[in-house]
């Protein structure tokens, strides 16, 4: 079975940088997609990043296109999202998500695995 562990969330100022974790158990974790997605109190979880099973391919979402940056390090079964330029609309809880497949992915429904979440909160 798959577990998935964020961390790196944090209370932070407008502008400020930040870098979130995912941490994967097993070695299938190399062939899985993977992908970040966000949740705003009385708000839908959104998409945001994600990236295919070398890292070869990302896809962002429009909101964070030119800030954020997602990586993986297969060989430390680990995921990141480093957030720059962070702004107070970025406030969510942050989830690590895996799927099964091999390709990116922009939707909740195509993730098999999710972390706990991790809350990033921006102030103005």
């Amino acid at each position: 079975q798959v577990q998935l562990v964020e961390s790196g969330g944090g209370l932070l100022q407008a502008g400020g940088s930040l870098r979130l974790s995912c941490a994967a158990s097993g070695r299938i974790f190399r062939s899985y997609a993977m992908g970040w997605f966000r949740q705003a109190p009385g708000k839908e979880r959104e998409f945001v990043a994600t990236i295919n099973w070398s890292g070869v391919n990302t896809y962002y979402a429009d909101s964070v296109k030119g800030r954020f940056t997602i990586s993986r390090d297969n060989a430390k079964n680990t995921m990141y999202l480093q957030m720059n330029s962070l702004k107070p609309e970025d406030t969510a809880v942050y989830y690590c998500a895996a799927r099964i497949l091999a390709t990116i992915g922009t939707m909740t429904s195509e993730y098999d695995y999710w972390g706990q979440g991790t809350q990033v909160t921006v102030s103005s």
